[in-house]
């Protein structure tokens, strides 16, 4: 009953008096607004920066969700992330504000998780080095107005992820597009783009690329290095989905930097829990003292509380028996839906299977109408991503991005039946 109340209280229908009761509350003649004064007032909307991402946008009723940036809550350490959360509203980071740059103890944990893949005879970063950020989508535009600055270029993989195209768009940076795939960019091609535009750094995910979820040999990724180096130019680099390998780990670039080229963000966000937006940056030098000042200047600190639970998850023993575990189940799902689409979508092109990461990347016909083919599909019970948010120019062609950490992979098969069927009537 009480559950009832508060549910009927919330939606504004009922309404408790102290000492009197709980009544009907009464209903309240609205009249209509008009704000046709904010058109002036706001002027021109800016057009690159998108109001909607597939990715984040949320669909009802029974729908399979193949768009979705996130994985499944099964997925995730749902029980260490309860019992932190249970902790930390015991302890002083409840009721107490952070240090700007992070809690040490976190700090120093991402400082070591980089450090213990260091290379030989290069120098592991430090606490000092490590900031925390509020998820590494601010970090990103942290970093972008920190070291490019508004109007000036900034080199990035396409496709790449759009969320940092869309933190360059806010903070007015220019993109140049550097044509890449499984295997990385073209070094090259990258040595031409930072000669032509003066360019001093590029974005790159290195590591199980979004959207493409491929990985950067050793040798394609000490070219690229090298490149950076000889331009005098960063490297940010993205190391989102550090604890989604499926057939081989992770190996960060950062781990064979000590100059100060490398800017690495190595977030928690999806795999402890989105509801804990903590990431990490290790940078060295002056870029690590203005990145800061930018944190600083956007944010204040994080929450002390979110450290304290990330920080939590990732010491206990069990955390790393749950990444063994969501590596399993993220190549069972993975390979349930390429052989899904193989057999039941033909008309999908994989260019190539991902080593890492929570997507398929596929190509459709020439031809077919990608929204109507993204809005036909959700019509049908699917919901995917049309790649062109993926991709910072003008899109080679028609693709989707298709997560298989979602929810109900048994229903892959059926989902890839849809697509195709969809394909069929285009």
């Amino acid at each position: 009953m009480q559950r009832a109340l508060r549910a009927l209280t919330a939606q504004g229908l009922i309404e408790s008096r102290p000492g009197v009761g709980t009544f009907v509350r009464a209903t309240r003649t609205t009249r209509p607004h008009d704000f046709g004064w904010q058109t002036a007032a706001l002027g021109a909307p800016d057009s690159r920066i998108p109001h909607r991402v597939a990715a984040l946008r949320t669909v009802l009723g029974e729908v399979l969700s193949l768009h979705s940036g996130y994985p499944d809550p099964a997925l995730l350490p749902e029980r260490l992330v309860r019992a932190a959360f249970g902790r930390a509203g015991r302890a002083a980071a409840a009721v107490g504000c952070a240090p700007s740059a992070g809690l040490p103890e976190l700090r120093a944990w991402f400082a070591a998780e980089l450090g213990s893949a260091t290379a030989p005879g290069v120098t592991a970063p430090d606490t000092s080095d490590a900031i925390v950020l509020p998820g590494s989508q601010s970090g990103l535009g942290s970093v972008f107005r920190a070291l490019v600055g508004a109007g000036q270029p900034l080199l990035i993989e396409s496709p790449s992820y759009w969320g940092a195209m869309l933190a360059a768009a806010q903070v007015g940076v220019r993109l140049v597009p550097i044509p890449s795939g499984p295997a990385g960019p073209d070094p090259a091609e990258l040595d031409r783009a930072f000669t032509e535009t003066g360019a001093r750094a590029l974005y790159a995910q290195p590591n199980f690329s979004n959207p493409l979820g491929g990985q950067w040999s050793p040798e394609r990724g000490a070219a690229i290095l090298d490149t950076v180096r000889a331009h005098g130019a960063f490297l940010i680099e993205d190391d989102w989905a550090h604890d989604f390998g499926i057939t081989t780990a992770p190996h960060p670039l950062a781990a064979h930097d000590d100059q100060g080229h490398v800017v690495y963000v190595r977030s928690l966000t999806k795999s402890v829990s989105p509801a804990v937006r903590v990431a990490g940056l290790i940078a060295r030098g002056p870029a690590r003292d203005r990145i800061l000042a930018d944190v600083q200047a956007q944010s204040l600190y994080v929450s002390a509380v979110l450290q304290a639970v990330a920080l939590d998850v990732v010491s206990q023993p069990a955390w790393r028996s749950h990444l063994t575990r969501i590596r399993t189940e993220l190549v069972g799902r993975r390979d349930l839906l390429v052989a899904a689409i193989r057999e039941h979508a033909p008309g999908l092109h994989l260019e190539a299977v991902p080593k890492g990461g929570l997507n398929l990347w596929a190509g459709l016909p020439t031809g077919v109408d990608l929204p109507e083919f993204v809005r036909a599909c959700e019509v049908r019970g699917v919901a995917v991503a049309a790649g062109d948010e993926w991709i910072p120019a003008e899109p080679t062609g028609p693709f989707v991005r298709l997560s298989f950490a979602g929810p109900h992979p048994a229903a892959f098969p059926e989902g890839a039946r849809t697509i195709q069927a969809v394909l069929d009537g285009s």
